[in-house]
């Protein structure tokens, strides 16, 4: 289990983070989530031991982490860090064997890595040589071989393709199933949304949105209406309970307080003419991020 107590983190007068407190259960996929500059990567150096604390205090399955404890978690940093003139095969099993992982053994597990990757011929190409996304399967490799009991993944899906991003995800998704523990923080709400059981929002340092991701869904109260018709939509803005529209070729998208109103929105149009659709749905992840952090994510 990770469990983050009341953690504070100040770089001089400015506050990183600011009193977060998360406990997160072994072999759960947690969504850790916030606008550039909301605090994640801080966390996340915290957690692996890079830098301090201000206040509070980090601890894995009850015990600090340190050296001692970095066999057992792997990090995929959001930035580039694989040295683009060695070759993968050596730069990451030289990687695997910090972590105290047998050569042999290593070698082994890559070459199962790369086949899953369908990119078995890149064992012996310079990292240089590599697209931008298959740079990003490679670090990906790197972060996972040694098999840690904790894996933290910053903007995992960076620079991949839709098609390397289904392929990612399964690995990711493999992993959970074997026991991984798993923090990913994603700027793509999407893919927290298909990922994740539970997730935390940080604003300036601070969690403002934190729990289950059915219960936030449930407790923001607030639902989407998708509409398709032959006429115009016009007037709908101005109906009660209606929050906000936004209007689409051949229809509307509306946010509305609560699923009633959806009943109201149907009897003032029907009269008007025939409906292709009308389907009342769950606020997203976006919807309740935007809302929460005041702005939009990049």
């Amino acid at each position: 289990m990770l469990k983050i107590d009341s953690v504070t983190k100040r770089f001089g007068t400015h506050t990183a983070v600011n009193n977060l407190s998360l406990t997160i259960p072994k072999g759960e996929m947690f969504g850790f989530l916030g606008a550039n500059g909301a605090g994640k990567t801080t966390t996340f150096r915290m957690i692996l031991g890079l830098i301090d604390a201000t206040e509070g205090s980090i601890s894995w399955n009850g015990e600090s982490i340190g050296y001692h404890t970095s066999q057992h978690i792997g990090y995929l940093p959001e930035e580039r860090g694989l040295y683009p003139k060695m070759k993968v095969k050596e730069q990451v099993v030289y990687l695997a064997r910090l972590r105290g992982m047998d050569k042999k053994a290593a070698e082994k597990e890559l070459t199962g890595w790369l086949e899953k990757f369908n990119v078995p011929e890149y064992e012996n190409k310079r990292v240089e040589e590599l697209s931008k996304g298959n740079q990003q399967k490679i670090q990906f490799i790197a972060s996972v071989i040694h098999k840690p009991d904790l894996l933290i993944l910053d903007e995992p899906f960076s620079g991949l393709d839709p098609v390397n991003v289904e392929l990612l995800k399964k690995a990711v998704d493999d992993l959970k199933s074997k026991g991984t523990t798993i923090v990913f923080s994603s700027h793509r709400m999407e893919h927290v949304e298909e990922l994740c059981e539970s997730l935390c929002i940080i604003h300036k340092g601070a969690p403002i949105v934190q729990g289950k991701l059915n219960e936030i869904k449930r407790e923001f109260g607030k639902k989407n209406l998708l509409i398709k018709a032959d006429f115009d939509l016009t007037g709908l803005e101005a109906l009660p309970g209606v929050v906000k529209v936004k209007k689409l070729i051949g229809g509307a998208e509306l946010q509305i307080e609560n699923e009633e109103v959806s009943q109201d929105i149907l009897t003032f149009l029907q009269p008007k003419g025939f409906i292709r659709q009308f389907s009342l749905e769950e606020p997203s992840l976006n919807d309740i991020f935007i809302e929460k952090a005041g702005a939009s994510y990049e």
